[in-house]
């Protein structure tokens, strides 16, 4: 039976429950969250409603202006022409009899009506009066215009042009014209170029607050716009709204109001919109009304109410925190100190042990973890004593297999560890790291090992070979390689030992690689052989000093060896790294 805890052991374990708590307390946060969000997808919701209540009554109540606007202007017309009519006019506005009379209409006509630009009526052969404060000549829209209304008219059909920017202001306006008829013939027309201020300046009283409301055509073409120096009239729009893409694509005939949300382009972000558009009766006109989400929001306060409940949020957040900052304490203090540890141990640093003060299970866990760090720090120090001597066995099997190799022949004792000393020394030269120069050294180490597999009679004739004694010879490269692949951890030396014979003008032997196609290790082996070679008495030379294997070598850059590394041979022997020796050199 298991003593019962004390309360001096029970009160730590008590720290862990009220961690608890404060866990929960922090996420009594999220419901919050929640519900705050809720009310502010109920509150866009009504928003958007309210928007687009408002923006149908503004558009519809414009589109009724306009259309107002139009039938009066069209009953003045035809008022003008009846009194044409009765004058006896119509038959030849222009005739002399009927040329003042005419004229002085039109003026009347003109300052009776503001909106009246520019007025003329002219007969079939397109000749008569005008009168106003705009030279339609001067303008060749307007001109174009009234060429059209003549070809319409005289069909005896109305003509209305598409949007104009007319004047020295560029004001808004458009050309309409109605037929004269006399005796059921076509005898001209009546023409007036129609200003839109009037319009113009109701879009502007009714843009405000990011709200924007302005006048299109059908084919998406500005008729008026508050925002006069960005868009002109006839301008198009539908490339930069999909409403008026929208409407752009609805039946000419079809009276609608319509309300989407959309998307623009605006310095590089992408702004969500709600518009609204409102066709004009018997006009291929509409208006339409715009405005961003966000000012839309801003305008009804949304945002400060979101800035309200995101402050009472954050204030509920930093006290929920601040408590469980104070809960936590009791339990990250000694968590950090076991991660510490744990991180010392991962970087090798296996003497460091925790010290933990803190909750029971706390306690016990950190005393389980330095009795763990003891045992890998004992394991870890037998695996490196046992690495240390695996390796010391492996480099000493090579170095003897190489003196081995060396005595088979009395010329070249000790040719073994020059090469792999001079190898080595062009390899930190080159900038070799750690591991590739202990690769190099193994692989001029064993760099002649295939010569166990030539014929004595070969390997120790004491002159000159013959091509045949030559081509058994040039067989020891892939000899030694096929004798050394089985071994596994040998593998990454193997192109020294194949391949540094091979030049990098691709004349050398056995595969008759070139430049790049040449393992470095090979080609720095190439270069500490032949230096080994000069330097040293055979039977077909005498040794040569050092500056004279320099040069000899030096010859050979580009041809046989890599200039580079002979280049690091020649900055090691300036520096006094290279100094010959006719001994075996420890390596």
């Amino acid at each position: 039976m298991s003593p019962s805890p004390s309360p001096r052991s029970v009160l730590p374990r008590l720290r862990i429950l009220w961690l608890v708590l404060g866990a929960l307390l922090l996420v009594s946060v999220l419901p919050l969250l929640l519900y705050h969000r809720q009310v502010l997808e109920l509150s866009q919701g009504k928003l958007e409603d309210t928007e687009r209540l408002q923006q149908a009554g503004i558009t519809r109540s414009l589109s009724e202006e306009i259309h107002l606007f139009e039938s009066n202007l069209d009953q003045q017309l035809q008022s003008q022409i009846q009194i044409l009519k009765l004058n006896g006019a119509l038959a030849d506005v222009d005739a002399p009899a009927h040329a003042a009379q005419v004229t002085a209409r039109l003026e009347d006509f003109v300052q009776s009506n503001p909106d009246i630009l520019y007025v003329t009526a002219l007969n079939r052969n397109a000749k008569g009066p005008w009168s106003g404060n705009f030279r339609a000549d001067n303008d060749p829209f307007v001109k174009n215009a009234l060429e059209r209304g003549m070809v319409i008219c005289s069909q005896g059909t109305k003509f209305r042009s598409d949007p104009l920017s007319a004047g020295k202001e560029s004001s808004p306006s458009f050309v309409v014209a109605v037929p004269l008829v006399w005796n059921n013939q076509p005898a001209g027309m009546f023409a007036a170029l129609v200003s839109l201020d009037r319009i113009l300046k109701r879009l502007q009283e009714n843009t405000v607050r990011g709200r924007v409301v302005y006048v299109v055509d059908r084919k998406g073409g500005i008729v008026a716009h508050p925002e006069q120096r960005r868009w002109v009239a006839g301008q198009d729009a539908s490339s930069s709204y999909s409403i008026v893409a929208q409407l752009r694509d609805l039946p000419l005939q079809l009276r609608a109001t319509q309300t989407s949300r959309f998307q623009i382009d605006r310095d590089g972000r992408r702004i969500d919109m709600i518009g609204t558009y409102s066709t004009v009766q018997d006009m291929s006109w509409a208006v339409i009304a715009q405005r961003s989400l966000n000012d839309a929001r801003a305008d009804a306060g949304v945002q400060e109410l979101n800035r309200q409940a995101l402050t009472f949020v954050a204030v509920l957040t930093f006290a929920a925190l601040l408590l469980g900052y104070l809960f936590a304490l009791g339990i990250t203090n000694p968590i950090r100190s076991l991660a510490e540890s744990t991180l010392a141990i991962s970087r090798g640093e296996f003497h460091q042990r925790a010290s933990v003060q803190g909750a029971a299970e706390i306690s016990d866990l950190a005393a389980t973890f330095n009795r763990m760090a003891g045992d890998i720090e004992q394991y870890i120090e037998q695996l490196k004593q046992a690495a240390e001597e695996n390796r010391e066995l492996f480099i000493g099997s090579i170095r003897m297999l190489a003196a081995a190799i060396d005595e088979k022949d009395p010329y070249t004792r000790g040719h073994s560890g020059r090469v792999a000393k001079y190898a080595m020394t062009i390899g930190e030269g080159l900038g070799l790291g750690a591991a590739e120069l202990d690769r190099l050294r193994i692989s001029a180490l064993l760099h002649d090992v295939g010569k166990i597999g030539i014929d004595d009679r070969v390997l120790k004739k004491p002159g000159s070979l013959t091509d045949e004694e030559f081509q058994v010879m040039k067989q020891h490269p892939v000899k030694g390689a096929n004798i050394m692949r089985p071994v596994a951890q040998l593998k990454d030396m193997l192109p020294g030992i194949e391949l540094h014979h091979e030049q990098v003008n691709g004349k050398g032997y056995p595969h008759g690689l070139q430049g790049d196609q040449i393992p470095l290790m090979a080609r720095i082996i190439s270069v500490a052989d032949t230096l080994d070679a000069i330097t040293t008495n055979r039977p077909y030379q005498s040794a040569m000093d050092l500056e004279f294997a320099l040069k000899r070598v030096r010859e050979l850059a580009g041809t046989r060896f890599d200039p580079k590394v002979v280049d690091a041979l020649e900055a090691a022997v300036l520096a006094g790294k290279v100094k010959l020796s006719a001994t075996l050199v420890e390596v």
